[in-house]
């Protein structure tokens, strides 16, 4: 009897050596796999099925909600089943977003009321309530059936004050950065997990590399960017897509209290609103602590100036500590979130000599740069294959004009190494049409319109003439322009009343129309500006009517062939009707034309352009 247990016991331990061996063996041949610098899909990990699906949350070390508890972010995990039965560990790609659970609705009242004076703001506007929707554990399945079966485990999670995730919503505070620094600390073994909202379990990430990576789109592509911020440890690189990388260049332009496109009345206290989805208890204290206090004394619509509170939610301000290699993804045409926020941080992040890249298309908002262009980058910092695509000669990728977007043009970099900056003058004629050239105007013209907001950016550029804007344009081009950069205006004006807006679009003419016309055929790049910031974005003064000042701005940055056959033209306005705020009409602006100028980046420089308009 003791011979034969003896011998069950020998049997079973052999049996769990060799199942041991088995699955250890089964597990070495149950990888990623690498072609061509990209992870490609792996049969076992691409069975929906199997895949190991949780939730927890990650206790932060701050709490923005008001109730004495630290706050916790919900976060879900989707996993290949070999990350347990074969205890496989693979590296993370994390999307995190203040949208998972639902947003509030758009209700009468919910913007701002444009329709006033500068200097001015408009009556108390309605706050909607967020109905959450969605149940745990699943948050989103966005981006799972991309990565997972390449060798990836997804993690999203909500951030802060929003979804199941504790804490306040801030629109760019310090906890939108730090909720996601802890979820990476988390899956990096140095916080800690559970699996309740209050209490539980602690939950650990065993499966993990410890290699993160981050993208996302809009708010979710702003998230990725705040993380890298913190210089958290594991963040080896992220891909933000359409980021908003400055609440001030979002809501402002050059002291001037701008909308995003689309959204005509919209202000950091909206956007608020419209995320706050997190526990209806919790809701008043948000909004008495972070709406209705910190937002109102800081966000200054009356003036439009850049100050303390702007500053702390511009995250190029805070990249002194960012490590992640950044691939940057944008639309030349976005005039939601322009294309300056992506410029401005791959520039920064280039500067720093971090890897970069920078995807660029024609078209509007949204828009990721090629699976395979993600996939390679995700593959050599996340999986440490050494594709060497960040070491490639080509930094820059731009989809052109009548191209597809998984087909964009490969250049040294961006902006364009070959553009030079090419004067354009201003000459007589503007409420009809003026000539745009490279001679300097002599003469000492002034020409004045009539600010009405009435008329569309579009009525005011297709007028043969109008008293409401003026317009100058170079001769028909005999060949295409090459655009590539950020154009720059030096406006001298006088305005009739204290303040007024400025606004300047740089247009394709003769304007086209119809259903196959492309996005990029009228409108090149945009601009806007308050005079009453011509020395700063800090501090304005009134203008003192019939005073001459000069306004100096950027305007968007752009790529952009100019088809033989067009002229170029910068139109001058006032009120935009789109996008600034909407004063009564009469504000008379003069410019003094042999003091006011349009500089262009244009490949080849000045001799590519006289080519192109001799």
């Amino acid at each position: 009897m003791i011979f034969q247990l003896k011998s069950i016991r020998l049997f079973t331990l052999i049996l769990l050596v060799t199942l041991n061996c088995i699955a250890q063996n089964n597990g070495d041949k149950i990888k990623p796999i690498f072609r061509d610098g990209e992870a490609q899909i792996v049969e076992e990990f691409n069975n929906p099925k199997t895949w190991l699906r949780h939730d927890l949350w990650v206790e932060t070390d701050f709490d923005t909600d008001g109730d004495n508890e630290l706050d916790r972010m919900h976060v879900s995990v989707t996993r290949p089943s070999q990350t347990e039965t074969y205890g496989l560990k693979l590296p993370i790609v994390y999307v995190s977003s203040p949208y998972f659970a639902g947003v509030a609705g758009d209700l009468p009242g919910v913007m701002w009321n444009v329709e006033h004076e500068l200097g001015e703001i408009g009556p108390e506007r309605v706050h909607p309530e967020v109905k959450r929707r969605g149940k745990r554990p699943v948050i989103s399945n966005s981006h799972i059936k991309k990565w997972v079966p390449r060798g990836y485990i997804v993690v999203h999670s909500s951030s802060p004050g929003t979804g199941l995730s504790d804490g306040a919503p801030t629109i760019g505070g310090k906890n939108e950065s730090m909720a996601p620094k802890f979820v990476i600390d988390w899956l990096c073994g140095r916080a800690k997990g559970y699996t309740e909202r209050n209490g539980g379990d602690e939950v650990k990430a065993y499966w993990s590399t410890g290699k993160v990576g981050m993208t996302g789109t809009s708010y979710n592509g702003t998230i990725p960017l705040a993380a890298a911020t913190t210089g958290v440890e594991g963040l080896e690189a992220i891909i933000p897509i359409a980021p908003n990388t400055s609440y001030y260049h979002y809501y402002r332009s050059n002291g001037l209290v701008r909308s995003p496109g689309g959204y005509l009345g919209e202000d950091i206290d909206v956007l608020y609103d419209f995320v706050h989805s997190g526990e209806e208890a919790n809701r008043p204290y948000n909004n008495k602590t972070v709406r209705d206090t910190e937002m109102k004394n800081g966000m200054d619509r009356e003036t439009g100036d850049y100050n303390d509170f702007w500053a702390g939610r511009d995250y190029l301000n805070q990249m002194d500590n960012m490590k992640a290699a950044l691939l940057m993804s944008h639309g030349f045409n976005d005039w939601n979130v322009m294309p300056e926020h992506s410029y401005r941080i791959y520039n920064a992040a280039r500067e720093k000599g971090l890897p970069t890249m920078i995807y660029y298309h024609q078209f509007g908002h949204g828009g990721p740069p090629p699976l395979s262009m993600m996939n390679k980058w995700f593959t050599r910092f996340l999986h440490g294959v050494e594709n060497g695509i960040e070491n490639e000669d080509n930094k820059a990728y731009i989809v052109r004009e009548y191209d597809d977007m998984g087909q964009p043009t490969a250049y040294a970099d961006y902006p364009n190494p070959k553009a030079e900056p090419v004067e354009l003058f201003l000459n007589d004629g503007g409420n009809k049409i003026g000539a745009l050239t490279t001679k300097q105007n002599r003469k000492r013209s002034r020409e004045t319109l009539i600010d009405d907001v009435s008329f569309s950016g579009k009525d005011l550029a297709t007028s043969e003439e109008s008293v409401h804007r003026l317009l100058y344009l170079t001769s028909e081009l005999k060949q295409d322009v090459h655009i590539s950069g950020i154009p720059k205006v030096s406006i001298t004006l006088a305005s009739s009343k204290p303040a007024a807006n400025l606004s300047v679009w740089l247009v394709a003419l003769p304007w086209e129309e119809g259903k196959n016309i492309r996005i990029t055929n009228n409108i090149i790049t945009r601009g806007w500006a308050d005079p009453k910031n011509y020395k700063s974005l800090t501090d304005e003064e009134d203008l003192e009517p019939g005073k001459l000042y000069t306004v100096n701005f950027e305007l968007q940055p752009d790529d952009q062939v100019v088809k033989a056959g067009q002229q170029i033209g910068l139109m001058i306005f006032s009120s935009d009707k789109e996008f600034t705020l909407h004063p009564k009409p009469g504000t008379e602006l003069t410019i003094q034309l042999d003091k006011t100028k349009l500089t262009l980046p244009v490949v080849g420089g000045k001799s590519e352009f006289l080519k192109a308009t001799n």
